[in-house]
């Protein structure tokens, strides 16, 4: 049995394999069967971790909300731990304790760090700088088609537009390599790919260092310096400055990237849409916010854990156990969604979970959001007749567990504007 096929009369399963192209591809109709089968299920992800994933809207919302669920992981059991804590140690230690790892009362010390760099008000007055970030780019492509995407657009705005909010030098900036940002995809020990994934895990460890030592060396109001002394004042340890940096390169950058091509191949689905948001930019906001929706870059959370054996939505969790929640299967919950597969630009209300719910929602989701708005803006303006250049079913989906995206994004073009 493909579990990827819906088959309403056959049951899931047992874990269900979170794995292959055919899953990365479309993983909706799976999401569809577990949310008609019920609200949590055991799941195997490809490094071989065994977790439990909730699934439905209702169940996902109360998840993320549930005090009784820790995100440090010292509450992992030796099972989880022995697949799923693959980045090797002293790394593990001194990167790892940013604030998706963090509980209260130390995740509301940690995130006080950050609100003010990403609040909107701050945002809105660079969305100046944005859009001549974006201009810059789009410049830089062929005058006319076809281009990858990734390489000439999505892979840099992001990372360019976070340099700006959290002061990170441009020299800096320039020296930042994107493959860095696979250290978060796991590869256990025995895997061919380990000695690579370490070299990059060497190699952001080292960089995350010159960047702390920049903003010491400066110590000015931006956001990097601003941690930094707090860090010599004591008010973070060196494995939490460090891990805040980490998380603010990755998470800041990949998302973004990976969001943009989501978004992208989702309009070149539905034509009809695409049509729209060309001729009518005053549907951006509602459209990004669909988009998001529609098929978000973070498919899944990051580990939760019970401290305790506990009951979640009838479902028994041992202690340890990590239990997953799934923001794309949640965002196409039909109970909460009207006609939930469909793209459809005036949805409203749309309270989806893209960038989660509870003291965890992301705190760059203005900022994020800023950035959708003006790449998808720009680039339908200056790039008339925007289209995929090759197959729908020839794009190849990134392999990570939690993310989805693709690398690259060939497309047409009529002419450069």
């Amino acid at each position: 049995m493909n579990p990827l096929e819906p088959q309403p009369d056959a049951e899931l399963p047992d874990p269900v394999p979170l794995i292959g192209c055919p899953y990365k591809r479309d993983p909706y109709p799976l999401y569809e069967r577990m949310r008609e089968a019920g609200p949590v299920h055991r799941v195997l992800f490809p490094s071989g971790v065994r977790a439990w994933l909730v699934t439905g809207y209702d169940a996902a919302r109360a998840a993320l909300t549930d005090d009784r669920l820790g995100k440090n992981h010292d509450r992992g059991n030796d099972r989880w731990r022995a697949r799923a804590s693959i980045m090797p140690e002293p790394q593990h230690s001194r990167l790892q304790v940013h604030l998706l790892h963090q509980d209260p009362p130390k995740h509301t010390r940690m995130r006080r760090h950050l609100t003010d760099a990403f609040a909107p008000r701050r945002i809105d007055g660079l969305l100046p700088r944005f859009q001549e970030l974006a201009d810059r780019l789009v410049d830089a492509l062929p005058e006319t088609g076809p281009a990858d995407l990734v390489a000439g657009f999505a892979a840099h705005f992001p990372f360019r537009v976070l340099a700006e909010v959290i002061g990170l030098r441009e020299e800096l900036a320039d020296l930042f390599d994107r493959d860095w940002g696979k250290v978060v995809q796991p590869v256990g020990p025995t895997d061919p790919g380990r000695p690579l994934y370490e070299a990059r895990l060497h190699g952001l460890q080292s960089y995350i260092a010159e960047v702390v030592a920049d903003g010491r060396a400066r110590a000015g109001d931006d956001l990097l310096s601003r941690l930094v002394a707090a860090r010599d004042r004591g008010e973070l340890s060196r494995e939490e400055l460090d891990s805040m940096v980490f998380q603010l390169l990755v998470a800041g950058q990949e998302p973004v990237t990976n969001q943009l091509t989501t978004a992208l191949i989702a309009l070149f689905r539905h034509p009809d849409q695409l049509a729209r948001l060309r001729a009518d930019p005053g549907l951006l906001p509602g459209a990004v916010e669909e988009l998001l929706r529609h098929d978000s870059a973070f498919e899944l959370t990051t580990w939760r854990f019970f401290d305790r054996d506990s009951d979640l939505h009838g479902t028994g969790i041992p202690a340890g156990d990590s239990v997953i929640v799934s923001l794309c299967a949640a965002n196409r919950d039909p109970r909460r969604f009207p006609d939930p597969d469909t793209l459809d630009l005036d949805r409203d209300p749309n309270p989806h979970l893209a960038f989660g719910h509870g003291i965890h929602f992301c705190p760059g989701a203005a900022l994020a959001r800023a950035e959708l708005r003006i790449a998808l803006g720009t680039l339908l303006a200056r790039l008339p007749g925007l289209r995929p250049a090759v197959p729908d079913e020839d794009i190849e989906w990134i392999p990570a567990v939690l993310g989805r995206g693709t690398n690259r994004l060939p497309v047409g073009y009529d002419r450069r504007l």
